[in-house]
């Protein structure tokens, strides 16, 4: 079936990859949109749903808790708002986007076997739908629930324990990125690198995609149901790539609320004033519709509690304040042809914060932070603060943003530097090292070399528990023999590595005895928030985070690590069985919003989640992964011919089609793809 439509032709490269051609910057938005539509109607109709918080309407009863996060959040009234704020020229742009996914959605539907399988009709886009899908992907980014989090530990272990979980070690999303200036290279010109760490999701959250017109002609990857290129793409003479910032700029309100003639009050710093509030309905598959009330103070909508409740708690967020996302950035960076320019178009960015790297072709460099983070008191990046407190309120904006000169190299992992500023937890420096660490052992770096730095499985963090292993006494013999295994393990996290499996069972042990100590039981319970906030509620999972920083805490009464650590080694080493290998553990798992009941074990991993090559589990709970590499890429700056990328799946969502995952076996290989620039090597359809 051909989808080239008004004025724009629609090729395809050997891996199904969309290569658009159009006569102008609008014809071109219509086709990506209709592409994308055809090649991921599945996706892009969850996405909206997800956005409207309707999910439950076709997916049951496991979807309420985020429909009701999604309305009392209000995430489509912001969008709203956001796009009726746009500039005339952006907001076309994004409706030209949105009618061509109107107009590929039917024809995307029916290659679909999901839609039949809940019996769902695909819906209509409207024209700020994007802006929703973009706002409901990165409003969890920053990790606003960690705030739930340090006020349970605080309430229960006091003050002083407010940051004992945070040990530079985030529960959020992250990324590796690097840019090697051309003195580093062997063509003299830039090279950037990296890999965006997420959920790894089926369809992907990535969509390798060219856009060309005779204004500009850019590769990239695209978020499905979003117009442009955001955060990394390549358009011939300038390329850009971001990392997560781990910048602060949600904050979390304890509420006073009541109901007064009808009206919900709220108390604030001048005393009651009225809350805007209304009931929404969710339709729920196979259950009960779930009547949600949604309240908004003037601090921004509650998301916890209520009016009803002995107490509530409130979000305020950059663009419902400023009612803006930043879209103006993204037609800006289509256009860009100096770093200059990228410098320029994301000064408009608002959400999420991030890092960013950009090098052209003309030897210019950029290294800078871009986003919106409120100007506050301290207090409101560490904990849920009193809405009648005035000195609580924001002051205005972080300005101007923190930036860094290049010497050679950059590199960002989400650990602490340029953005130290304006967060509060980061990652620990573990990758971010390596990568410095690799790069400044070579020399004349090509494009094809950097998948050695992408796939680098050396696991630095395993050596403070290694440490305290080395000075382990009283073992019994077959846990002294798995303790000297151990220590002459090469510490890296490969595939086939039964010594990578043998450290991952001692840690797991090692978290679950320390999860079930008695100074940590009053946190195995916390409050009752919302479910969609439990990931970040969880006592195994924070305890596997901070492992190393709670072995050493003076915090925590009558922990004994060299115990808990003894009694761990013992348990793996009674098992009685041979070590098995660190991939037949460690599999990849990927979230579906459609679980498949047949789906049989993911293929095997390398990597873990402090390695370069990032592949998370979750140490006492399980070693399967659900996060990683969403896309690797590198852009070459010489030639964009020998720029090259990878996703996890393939360029379509549809099972079934040729190109739903022939990339995955080149993504666990840690290959990484040509990018094909020759119309004349790509194929029309």
């Amino acid at each position: 079936m051909s989808i080239a439509h008004g004025g724009a032709r629609v090729f395809r490269d050997r891996w199904g990859v969309p290569h658009l051609r159009a006569v102008d910057p609008r014809a071109l938005a219509v086709a990506q949109g209709r592409v994308t539509a055809y090649d991921r109607a599945w996706q892009l109709e969850v996405e909206r749903h997800r956005s409207l918080g309707s999910t439950a309407s076709f997916l049951g009863a496991d979807a309420v808790g985020w429909d009701r996060f999604a309305r009392q959040a209000r995430l489509d009234d912001t969008a709203r708002r956001c796009h009726a704020a746009l500039d005339p020229a952006t907001a076309e742009w994004v409706r030209d986007y949105v009618d061509g996914v109107n107009a590929g959605l039917a024809a995307g539907a029916a290659r679909a076997p999901e839609f039949a399988a809940v019996g769902l009709s695909p819906g209509r886009w409207e024209p700020w739908t994007p802006l929703a899908v973009w706002l409901t992907h990165h409003i969890l980014f920053a990790g606003f629930p960690n705030k739930f989090w340090r006020e349970h530990v605080a309430r229960q272990l006091g003050d002083a324990a407010t940051t004992l979980f945070a040990a530079d070690h985030p529960a959020t999303a992250g990324s590796n990125g690097w840019l090697l200036a051309g003195d580093r290279t062997a063509t003299g010109a830039a090279l950037l690198a990296g890999d965006p760490h997420r959920i790894i999701e089926a369809p992907g959250v990535y969509q390798q995609i060219r856009l060309a017109c005779p204004e500009y002609d850019v590769i990239g990857l695209a978020v499905p149901g979003v117009p442009g290129v955001a955060h990394f793409g390549h358009t011939g003479e300038v390329a850009w790539s971001i990392t997560n910032a781990m910048a602060d700029y949600q904050d979390l309100y304890v509420e006073r609320l009541r109901r007064r003639g009808g009206v919900v009050q709220a108390y604030g710093p001048d005393g009651w004033e009225t809350a805007a509030a209304h009931t929404e309905t969710v339709e729920v598959a196979g259950g009960d519709r779930v009547e949600v009330e949604v309240v908004e103070t003037p601090r921004g909508p509650v998301i916890a509690g209520g009016p009803d409740e002995e107490s509530a708690i409130s979000l305020r967020y950059p663009p419902r304040v400023l009612a803006q996302l930043g879209f103006a950035a993204l037609p800006a960076l289509l256009r860009a042809r100096t770093v200059a320019d990228v410098d320029a178009a994301v000064d408009l960015w608002v959400e999420p914060v991030n890092v960013l790297q950009a090098a052209d072709t003309q030897g210019g460099l950029l290294h800078r932070v871009a986003g919106a983070v409120p100007v506050r008191h301290p207090a409101n990046r560490l904990r849920v603060v009193p809405a009648w407190a005035a000195d609580h309120a924001w002051q205005g904006w972080y300005a101007p943003m923190p930036r860094a000169d290049v010497d050679g190299c950059a590199v960002m992992a989400n650990a602490r530097g340029l953005a130290t500023p304006l967060g509060v937890e980061f990652a620990p420096p573990y990758r971010a090292d390596r990568i410095r660490e690799l790069i400044d052992g070579g020399r004349d770096w090509t494009a094809e070399e950097m998948a050695g730095v992408h796939t680098d499985t050396h696991l630095a963090a395993a050596g403070p528990l290694l440490a305290r292993l080395a000075g382990l006494s009283g073992l019994g013999p077959a846990a002294a023999a798995l303790r000297d295994r151990l220590l002459r393990w090469d510490r890296r996290m490969a595939a086939e590595s039964t010594d990578a499996a043998g450290y991952a069972l001692v840690r797991a042990a090692l978290v679950r005895r320390l999860a079930a100590h008695p100074a940590l039981a009053t946190l195995a319970d916390p409050p009752s928030y919302p479910e969609v906030f439990q990931p970040w509620l969880a006592l195994t999972p924070r305890v596997a985070l901070a492992l190393a920083a709670l072995l050493e805490s003076t915090l925590l009464p009558g922990v004994d690590p060299d115990a808990l650590l003894r009694a761990a080694v013992e348990e793996v080493a009674a098992a009685g069985v041979g070590l098995p290998a660190w991939g037949e553990l460690h599999r990849l798992t990927p979230w579906r919003a459609l679980p498949d009941p047949d789906a049989g074990p993911g293929p095997r991993l390398a990597g873990d989640h402090d390695c370069v090559l990032s592949t998370s589990s979750v140490p006492g709970l399980t070693h399967a992964s659900v996060r990683g590499p969403a896309a690797r890429y590198v852009w070459d700056l010489a030639d964009r011919a020998r720029s090259r990328w990878v996703v996890p799946h393939g360029a379509s969502g549809v099972p079934g089609d040729p190109h739903h995952h022939d990339q995955t076996p080149a993504w666990l290989a840690g290959d990484l793809l040509p990018v094909t620039t020759d119309w004349d090597q790509l194929t029309e359809v």
